[in-house]
C-alpha cells in the first residue's frame, strides 16, 4: 500500500522545492559566475507556477488512489 504514494510523495517533494526555488525562498544549485544566462532565469520564473501545480496533481492523485 505504500508504494502505491512513492509517486505521489516524490512529486510533492518536488513540487515543494519548484515552488521555494520559483518564489526565492531556495537558492537554485546551479549558478554562473557573471550572472545567470537568460534560459535558466526564463526557467525558473516558470517553476512559480509550475511547482504548485505539481502539489496539486500530486495530491490529487494521491486521493485518487
Amino acid at each position: 500500500m505504500i508504494a502505491d504514494y512513492i509517486d505521489q510523495f516524490i512529486m510533492f517533494c518536488a513540487g515543494l522545492w519548484m515552488s521555494c526555488v520559483g518564489f526565492g525562498l531556495l537558492a537554485f544549485p546551479i549558478q554562473a559566475n557573471s550572472g545567470r544566462p537568460g534560459w535558466l532565469e526564463h526557467l525558473v520564473r516558470h517553476f512559480r507556477w509550475m511547482g504548485p501545480l505539481l502539489v496539486v496533481i500530486a495530491i490529487v492523485l494521491a486521493v485518487a488512489k
